[in-house]
């Protein structure tokens, strides 16, 4: 913008990047643009390298139970770990559904209720009989 143009109050028309990025909101500049829309993505990976594929359908703000009964237990630890950071880094939640089988949402999904384990249901069951 020239000096005759800040006198006579011409505005600059053009915007810079730093402009756009700064003009948008926390969730707007979450939004991936290239998003296919809220899906709920079934997946049973076969390796940790898969730990990516998984934390790219949360960026794109999409639901995901991930199934870990075919990768082998310290493959499923890593696999959680990397899970629960990238939840961590978009605000979204983990939760267990069963033996190995996870529920992954981004802060856009809520999910209403809990799943309870079979584990606790034998617990409270065999310990019926104690007066607490």
């Amino acid at each position: 913008m020239g000096m005759f143009d800040k006198i006579l109050g011409k505005e600059d028309e053009t915007k810079t990047v730093e402009d756009e990025f700064y003009t948008l909101t926390p969730d707007e500049a979450y939004k991936d643009t290239n998003s296919e829309g809220n899906k709920m993505i079934l997946l049973e990976p076969r390796a940790y390298s898969e730990s990516q594929q998984i934390a790219d359908h949360l960026k794109k703000r999409n639901a995901v139970v991930v199934n870990l009964k075919r990768v082998t237990p310290e493959q499923a630890k890593r696999i959680v770990d990397f899970l629960s950071g990238t939840l961590y880094a978009i605000g979204g939640d983990l939760q267990k559904l069963g033996s190995g089988i996870f529920l992954c949402t981004p802060k856009n999904i809520n999910v209403q209720g809990k799943m309870t384990d079979e584990e606790d249901k034998k617990a409270k069951t065999k310990n019926d009989d104690l007066d607490l």
